[in-house]
């Protein structure tokens, strides 16, 4: 008899309801414990581990009108007050978004664009830098609509749409690099967070009518840093970055498996 393969986490080798996986892709909590959606969470999980949550988020695709919207608004409350402008978000075939929510209210959303023929955001601004990574063969996404509520106060919402945008990007389209307009002030959060490096010059961005530099981030090294500190919290102590609060390799690898099952 072959061998049945083993999932990780206990995932359960069965497809589920398409209109509940419509609705999540991956629920965690914070502290860190990421929740197998293939099994009863209305079991009795009452334990010291449990005990200790005190938030639980979800994270969607903004695949509806109705999500896009709800998006939209965090995007313009978060930009607004900065005087940037937004334009909501809109259906395309080669942007995906995510939406992250606690209690059905979203509070956090990023956008990542595959490249295509029809290119990058970031071309508008940066077709050469861009081009000069293709025409060295690499594969290139972009990270736009970036925004976390600033009343919620977990460095894993965060986390969890990078990890996730890297999941989709890297794990699931072969991108190599991620590449980030973002204004001049916020960079230094980037490059020691996530490890962004400088990659364009400072210019007038006119979708926001706001200064942005080009960014860019080696998947490989993001790699690193997820199998170093992926899922360790507050426990990595002296860690400067983000990774921490990103999900381990393992449940990355299983996420991944789900993404690419179609469950």
């Amino acid at each position: 008899m072959p061998d049945i393969p083993k999932h990780p986490f206990g995932f359960k080798n069965r497809r589920r309801d398409p209109d509940e996986w419509d609705k999540t892709i991956i629920a965690f909590q914070s502290p860190y414990r990421l929740k197998d959606l293939c099994i009863d969470q209305s079991q009795d999980l009452s334990n010291e581990a449990t005990q200790t949550i005190r938030q639980e988020f979800k994270v969607r695709l903004a695949n509806t009108e109705d999500r896009r919207k709800s998006a939209s608004l965090l995007i313009e409350k978060m930009y607004s007050w900065r005087g940037y402008d937004s334009p909501s978000l809109n259906q395309d075939p080669n942007k995906i978004t995510l939406v992250a929510y606690q209690d059905e209210k979203v509070v956090g959303t990023l956008t990542l664009g595959v490249d295509s023929p029809d290119g990058l955001v970031v071309d508008q601004l940066y077709k050469l830098e861009a081009d000069r990574l293709r025409a060295q063969g690499r594969r290139l996404c972009d990270v736009t609509k970036l925004a976390v509520d600033p009343d919620i106060k977990s460095k894993q919402v965060l986390g969890a749409l990078f990890h996730l945008s890297v999941i989709y990007g890297r794990n699931i389209h072969h991108a190599t690099d991620f590449l980030i307009e973002i204004n001049p002030r916020h960079a230094l959060f980037y490059q020691r967070m996530i490890g962004f490096e400088p990659f364009g010059d400072e210019k007038l961005c006119p979708r926001v009518n706001a200064p942005a530099v080009l960014l860019k981030l080696d998947l490989a090294y993001s790699d690193e840093q997820v199998k170093k500190y992926g899922g360790l919290g507050s426990s990595a102590q002296g860690v400067k970055n983000i990774y921490p609060y990103w999900f381990s390799k393992e449940d990355e690898l299983g996420i991944t498996q789900r993404l690419l099952r179609g469950e």
